[in-house]
C-alpha cells in the first residue's frame, strides 16, 4: 500500500452497483454512464432489504450513475447522509470501454488499461485507496456503494482474504484482521 494511504483499521461494508446491460452482454464499461437496467433495479432494493437491520451511518459512493443509483434506491430506506466521493469512481480504461471483455480475467483487465489510453493500475489502486480512506473518515458504520475495479483495488493492496470479484449489489462486511499487520476479510451480509 502507499505509504501516504493509512486507511482506519475499522470494519465497513461494500457494495458493487447492480446491473447494467453491459454487465450483461460482458462489455468493458470504466467511467463509461451506463444506467441500472430492471435486473439492477432489483438488485439494489434486494439490497435495501438486507441492510435495512444494519445500523449505517454514513453511505459514500461513486459519483458514475450505476453506484449513485444503486446507492439512492437503498438510501430511501437508510435515510442516512449520502456523500459522493470522486476518487471512488472506476478505473478509465481508455479505449477499452465499450468493448468486449473478451478472454481477459477482471484482474488483466485492470492491469492492461494503461495500454488502451487508461490509468495505469498503480495510479488507480492509489486513487482508489484515497477513496476509501475518505469514506472511511466520515461517522461509521460505512456503506461504500462503488465499482468492481475499487474493490479489487483495495483487495490488492490490503491483502484481503477473498478471490475474485465481488458480484452485483450483494452487501459484504470488510473487516480489519486482529494483529498489526494489513490482512483483512470479507464476508457476504
Amino acid at each position: 500500500m502507499p505509504a501516504d494511504i493509512m486507511l482506519r483499521r475499522i470494519p465497513f461494508f461494500f457494495l458493487r452497483h447492480g446491473q447494467t446491460d453491459w454487465n450483461a452482454r460482458r462489455l468493458c464499461q470504466g467511467q463509461t454512464e451506463v444506467p441500472l437496467n430492471a435486473t439492477g433495479v432489483q438488485q439494489a432494493h434486494s439490497a435495501k432489504e438486507r441492510l435495512q437491520a444494519i445500523p449505517i451511518a454514513t453511505m459514500c459512493c461513486s459519483p458514475l450513475g450505476r453506484a449513485r443509483q444503486t446507492a439512492e434506491i437503498i438510501n430511501a430506506a437508510l435515510e442516512r447522509p449520502l456523500v459522493i466521493i470522486d476518487e471512488l469512481k472506476e478505473i478509465f480504461f481508455g479505449e477499452a470501454q465499450g468493448k468486449p471483455l473478451a478472454t481477459l480475467s477482471y484482474a488483466e483487465l485492470l492491469r492492461s488499461a494503461a495500454q488502451s489510453g487508461g490509468e495505469t493500475f498503480d495510479d488507480f489502486a492509489a486513487r482508489a485507496l484515497r477513496g476509501i480512506a475518505m469514506a472511511l473518515s466520515h461517522p461509521g458504520p460505512v456503506l461504500i456503494v462503488a465499482h468492481g475495479g475499487i474493490f479489487h483495488a483495495f483487495q490488492s493492496r490490503m491483502r484481503l482474504q477473498q478471490d475474485g470479484r465481488v458480484t452485483n449489489a450483494t452487501p459484504v462486511l470488510v473487516e480489519p484482521k486482529d494483529g498489526a499487520d494489513v490482512t483483512w476479510s470479507v464476508q457476504p451480509v
